[in-house]
């Protein structure tokens, strides 16, 4: 199918097929929906392999860590990598580049279901593999939830009115990512690696107007 860019205010069509179009723009709410029941699944899970509170507690907070380091490369590596050929750059738009070109589209905030379901499964066995299926549930529920935390705080941060204190540092973190370097601030839903890894930008005395809105 042909990939082509429809100009507009709020939103971009991406697709000339409507099924396709259709499939480009998710609720906010979606990743909720699907996600908060695999969370509660995998706590059934764990209490069903009789893992004691501080097993759980430990494995769900690495799970988290672990999915801000996913999110980190992901957002770094694969969602900021600019193919040559033409159709590379037609699957890396699609991905990402729609939401740097047009990044008040708010349909446009949280990865698509048929994006996201294929990436859980493969991390799921991925993760099987190498905890093994006592283990896993826990700290896959700390990676799901780290992953809900990154689409919530993704659409927050871009539609939301913040006043809190975190929220609103994770912002204008992310705001400097669009709108002063891109090659920089990679964390959305934490700042961690960015300092880690060395491309945290600096607060400017003067921020664009637009990261303050």
């Amino acid at each position: 199918m042909k990939l082509y860019v429809s100009n507009g205010d709020e939103s971009v069509r991406m697709f000339k097929n409507d099924f396709l179009e259709l499939l480009s723009h998710v609720h906010p709410s979606v990743p909720a929906i699907l996600y908060l029941p695999v969370v509660a699944w995998m706590f059934y899970r764990s209490i069903e392999f009789g893992l004691s509170l501080y097993y759980v507690f430990a494995l769900f907070v690495i799970g988290v860590l672990i999915w801000s380091f996913t999110e980190y490369i992901l957002h770094r590596f694969v969602f900021h990598f600019i193919p040559k050929s033409g159709w590379g750059k037609k699957i890396h738009f699609m991905f990402h580049g729609v939401h740097h070109d047009y990044p008040n589209d708010s349909t446009r905030l949280v990865m698509p279901p048929i994006v996201s379901i294929p990436l859980a499964v493969a991390f799921y066995f991925g993760f099987m593999n190498i905890l093994g299926a006592h283990y896993l549930p826990p700290f896959f529920a700390g990676f799901i939830a780290g992953y809900l935390a990154y689409d919530l705080t993704h659409y927050a941060v871009h539609h939301f009115s913040l006043h809190g204190k975190i929220i609103l540092y994770l912002k204008q973190h992310h705001m400097r990512h669009h709108y002063m370097d891109p090659d920089n601030n990679y964390g959305v839903s934490s700042p961690m690696w960015d300092f880690v890894f060395g491309t945290y930008l600096k607060r400017q005395k003067q921020e664009s107007a637009t990261a303050q809105r």
